[in-house]
């Protein structure tokens, strides 16, 4: 009789003792709770005690955890539009806070809670900037007012905000079609600029090379008309030097040249009177007999 009570109640004490123990995993934080109310914080990991059947142990998870925020639109300071997403990572830091603020939702309902702060912030700081800004390296002190915000604000949640990161910032679709169409434009227009600045230049390039070609020929032509001054100067005396040292032989071969010029073979003919003065070394015996070969050479 009793060894058959005894097993129940040993049965009943073993079961009410490991009811009464719990474990904390590195990784969590646990409340220990009884009718609602927060008898035990529960925050190192291990082995942890608790009334059985009348307290509770709610778990909660001790790591950073993250937030992938939903797109929201931000009107920027120059009347710009824009998508903005952020990613935010956060840390339960007080259980009890915790626990009163979002109540029996846990992590999910700190998700909402915290979104609903993280967004504002976001249309807060951006909304006080110009685009420019966001799309630059400046936007590493935005993500960081950003984060102050929400940090300041989420403290009541018993919520640590620990960084606040921008992920996307677009256009949104209705306005991308007018966005390209604008840079489109933009560029044509620069490069009709880029263009019309070369044919300009390219113009004036011409321009000076005519001009160079125009004031090299002229002095070319110059030097030309020079020299050729020159060579007729340096002719004429030596045709007076020689003229000078014999006429009568001048004049024998200025008239020789004439007699080559005009008596040419072909169908041409001379009418002059026989005593024109043209053939007056074809008559002359002084003709014949000083030129050197005398009237046989004047014959031929």
């Amino acid at each position: 009789m009793k060894s058959a009570i005894l097993i129940p109640v040993a049965a009943i004490l073993g079961a009410a003792v490991l009811s009464s123990l719990f474990i904390v995993d590195e990784r969590e934080k646990a409340l220990v709770l009884q009718f609602g109310q927060v008898k035990q914080v529960k925050e190192d990991p291990g082995l942890g005690f608790k009334i059985p059947l009348i307290q509770e142990v709610v778990r909660y998870d001790g790591r950073i955890l993250g937030l992938p925020t939903t797109p929201v639109e931000v009107t920027m300071l120059d009347d710009r539009r824009l998508v903005v997403d952020a990613f935010a990572r956060w840390r339960i830091t007080n259980l009890v806070q915790f626990r009163e603020a979002v109540g029996a939702g846990g992590e999910v309902q700190a998700l909402r809670r915290l979104e609903s702060i993280i967004n504002p912030a976001i249309q807060q700081v951006l909304g006080s900037v110009n685009s420019n800004r966001v799309l630059s390296e400046d936007r590493t002190s935005l993500m960081n007012q950003i984060r102050d915000i929400a940090r300041a604000q989420a403290s009541n949640l018993g919520i640590e905000v620990i960084d606040v990161r921008l992920t996307r910032t677009d256009l949104p679709e209705q306005n991308l079609d007018a966005t390209f169409a604008r840079m489109r434009a933009e560029r044509e227009r620069e490069a009709a600029d880029e263009v019309a600045r070369g044919g300009e230049a390219a113009q004036r390039v011409r321009a000076s090379a005519d001009r160079t070609v125009v004031e090299l020929t002229s002095d070319a032509r110059r030097q030309a008309d020079v020299i050729r001054g020159e060579a007729d100067a340096e002719r004429n005396a030596i045709y007076a030097e020689a003229f000078g040292k014999d006429p009568e032989f001048f004049a024998f071969t200025r008239s020789l040249t004439s007699y080559e010029r005009a008596l040419q073979p072909g169908n041409s003919s001379i009418v002059m009177q026989p005593d024109s003065e043209f053939f007056d070394y074809l008559r002359s015996d002084g003709g014949r007999g000083n030129p050197p070969g005398g009237a046989a050479a004047v014959q031929e």
